[in-house]
């Protein structure tokens, strides 16, 4: 059975990449290209909704497809906890409700992610430097949020160490961990993590030097989206990355 999916933001650098992956895959569809000038009945019927439209206006395209009965796939950047909290109380009063979140398609990434929790517990010091393209309009990433969010549960209370955090130059703090973000041409996306302990610095990087780097989380959000129940938050979930 071929699955219909329509595509919101369907002309930015990722939903264009989203609308590709949909048409090479045979067993979806792709039924509606959503713009910010398409109507709010466009793409009404299909069966799954993608989401990579702006931060703005991301909320409540997911509250009408959720009303409408449609599993929905997000990858629009800016959906913090408290936001993903609000969500899934939404989820959870709408029956069949499934949403799947992710902050960052990129494997790689998911794995450096994973790599920073692990190694969160046996640093006093974290800081995440971040940069993308220019025209990404949010700041810190999504992705940034989410490591920030995962390493500070990953030490369970256990504060960071982040002098001077007041000051605007030492980035924006993100569960007690400050996040720096860089907005520079010639970059598609880039996340380190260090972490500082005595006599020593560890770094986790992850670069994205072109789109195809999406690919695969896209694909595997896609093929999940039909089984969806309830809130799914992250890449790593869906393919069994980390605890």
């Amino acid at each position: 059975m071929v699955v219909s999916v329509a595509v919101s933001g369907s002309t930015g650098r990722l939903g264009s990449l989203v609308c590709e992956v949909v048409e090479e895959h045979p067993d979806f569809e792709l039924v509606a290209r959503l713009t910010s000038a398409s109507g709010v009945e466009e793409g009404r019927d299909a069966t799954v909704l993608v989401d990579v439209s702006h931060p703005d206006a991301s909320g409540e395209i997911v509250r009408r497809a959720i009303g409408r009965g449609q599993k929905v796939i997000v990858g629009t950047s800016g959906w913090s906890a408290e936001r993903l909290a609000s969500l899934e109380r939404l989820i959870d009063e709408t029956p069949g409700a499934g949403v799947i979140v992710v902050p960052n398609f990129s494997l790689g990434s998911v794995l450096g992610t994973a790599l920073a929790r692990i190694a969160a517990p046996y640093f006093d010091a974290v800081e995440i430097i971040e940069a993308h393209h220019p025209a990404k309009v949010d700041s810190p990433s999504g992705t940034a949020v989410r490591t920030a969010e995962l390493i500070a549960s990953a030490r369970q209370g256990r504060p960071v160490e982040a002098p001077f955090a007041e000051q605007p130059a030492r980035g924006t703090l993100v569960d007690g961990i400050p996040v720096h973000s860089l907005r520079l041409a010639g970059v598609i996306a880039k996340q380190e993590v260090r972490f500082g302990g005595p006599g020593e610095v560890l770094s986790v990087t992850h670069d994205t030097h072109s789109n195809e780097a999406y690919r695969a989380g896209i694909r595997a959000a896609l093929e999940a989206a039909s089984d969806a129940r309830g809130l799914t938050v992250g890449l790593d979930a869906l393919l069994g990355i980390g605890a």
